[in-house]
């Protein structure tokens, strides 16, 4: 299948990233326009000038979410209104989705490394303004100008290996990503634990000051490549409609997780807002010509299946990281330290599993088969974990789990390299943040759709116990330390039963997948 979006420069594709040898008879890795020219350089010295840079700005990308998590108790008892400190978070998660297609597009059009830089700067003068928030609503204020700065970070990374690396290596370099994702998703709440009490929670803002100087030295050590000054021409209007898409809908979603049926009416309101916002947004980038998103990049099926594998990975992933230590701590009365220790070999699973990937992809060329394979293992395992898991000892269960990540840890790394291969070095930015962008409305779409389901099923079974559920989402499992021993042991049975169908779920995301990734055209780079 041609999936060329620039027809004219489809012949010249990989010249100067294979070798003269004919490609494999079953590649579709056409993106339409030539690869830039990749200097022969070896492993070593490409890794050297290549990976610093864009470790460091992932790095904060990522482990910044999980340092505030962790310092979200001290924030509330600082500075009050601990009923709004939940807008801490999703202040900061509207703000870099939003801002993820905006730095593709940018990037695209006036150069990668010039966009990181000043998502550093962006990134960093909202740090310092957090540190110094002397209310919540000045905090959650200055956490979207952080989250604008934030939402670059990983999208840019991303771009740079497809921009600096020829394709055959980004497969490697997609695992070397996920293991500082992995590493940065562990160091958060040891960090963010450790500098609040020693420091003030004010300090897990202002450590990004210097690691965001040292990332911005790292960034001009990459060659600098111009972007396509003909599309300079910016979306406005496409913006706009996209902010109220993403905006409304998240809102709507946490809503959902927080379990109370009288928050449903303004819910189901801001999804109706998101999705006339979202129809409105088609017709307007189909009208304009220089489209914040591109249609045309949807009209490729490699391009528009990735996407939704990444959703569908992001729903997976993300809902079983956040409801497997309710379920422990509910069911089995596991400590928070019982509950680390059994989500460690699950983070770990995933980083080991991306890096394996991303050396086999590497070597022999092939794409699609890894997350085929490894999404019918996930899949199965969890339809495993939903029937036997109260047979599973601890560390069985530990085990489980991690054997369920190696699997999963084969999607991401394929989704990116995939999509930078058919996007093309024009379309690469817009790519890789709609990739960052899937995967972020996935998850949340994920974890709503796990909590409404095991909601709606505990209130079919016992509404005192459904009440009770929506507590712990609410103040954490601590909730149920108020209850005597019997009444507790029939909330973790019912829980228990409800979380047979949360895992269901949760594997009926991993199976659509692997539907995915089996009719995926692009097979091999």
């Amino acid at each position: 299948m041609n999936e060329s979006l620039d027809p004219s420069a489809a012949a010249e594709e990989h010249s100067a990233a294979r070798p003269a040898a004919a490609p494999p008879p079953d590649s579709t890795a056409a993106a339409g326009t030539v690869e830039p020219p990749f200097k022969e350089v070896s492993t070593a010295a490409q890794f050297l000038t290549v990976f610093p840079p864009i470790m460091l700005p992932m790095f904060l990308a990522v482990a910044d979410q999980t340092i505030v998590a962790t310092a979200l108790p001290a924030i509330a008892s600082s500075l009050g209104e601990i009923e709004r400190a939940s807008w801490v978070v999703v202040s900061y998660l509207i703000a870099n989705t939003i801002a993820a297609p905006v730095y593709g597009r940018l990037g695209d059009t006036f150069g990668r490394r010039l966009m990181m830089v000043l998502a550093l700067g962006l990134f960093m003068m909202g740090s310092v303004l957090c540190a110094l928030a002397p209310n919540i609503e000045l905090l959650t204020a200055f956490r979207v100008l952080q989250g604008f700065g934030g939402g670059g970070l990983m999208t840019l990374s991303q771009a740079l290996i497809g921009e600096s690396i020829p394709p055959r290596e980004r497969g490697r370099y997609q695992g070397y990503l996920a293991g500082i994702a992995v590493s940065s998703n562990t160091f958060g709440p040891v960090a963010g634990g450790y500098l609040t009490q020693a420091f003030g929670w004010q300090s897990i803002f202002l450590i990004n000051i210097p690691l965001g100087l040292l990332a911005v030295l790292f960034v001009f050590r990459i060659p600098s490549r111009q972007g396509d000054r003909r599309r300079t021409t910016f979306d406005a209007p496409g913006l706009v409609l996209f902010i109220f898409f993403v905006g409304p809908v998240i809102l709507a979603l946490e809503q959902v997780q927080r379990m109370q049926l009288s928050a449903m009416p303004m819910a189901l309101a801001m999804l109706a807002v998101g999705l006339v916002s979202l129809g409105l947004l088609t017709w307007q980038e189909r009208l304009t010509p220089a489209p914040l998103i591109p249609p045309k990049l949807f009209r490729q099926p490699s391009i528009w299946r990735a996407d939704a594998m990444a959703a569908l990975h992001g729903a997976a992933l993300v809902s079983l990281i956040t409801f497997l230590p309710i379920y422990l701590r509910a069911v089995r009365g596991a400590s928070p330290g019982e509950t680390g220790l059994i989500l460690l070999p699950l983070t770990a699973g995933i980083g080991i599993g991306s890096m394996l990937t991303g050396q086999m992809v590497t070597r022999t060329g092939y794409t699609a088969v890894f997350p085929t394979c490894g999404l019918i293992g996930a899949t199965t395992g969890l339809v495993f974990i939903a029937f036997w898991i109260p047979h599973l000892s601890t560390a069985e269960m530990a085990w489980a789990f991690c054997i369920i990540a190696l699997f999963m840890g084969t999607v991401m790394g394929v989704v990116q390299v995939t999509v930078q291969a058919v996007s093309g070095p024009r379309l690469l930015g817009t790519g890789a943040a709609m990739v960052q962008f899937s995967r972020s409305v996935g998850a949340a779409f994920g974890t709503a759709a796990v909590a409404a389901i095991l909601f709606s099923i505990l209130t079919a079974t016992d509404r005192t116990t459904a009440t009770l559920f929506g507590t712990i989402i609410e103040q954490g499992p601590e909730a149920l330390t108020t209850l005597d021993s019997a009444r507790q042991a029939i909330v973790h049975a019912e829980i228990g039963d409800a979380f047979h169908a949360a895992f269901l779920t949760i594997a009926t995301f991993t199976g659509c997948g692997a539907v995915l990734a089996w009719s995926l055209p692009l097979r091999r780079l």
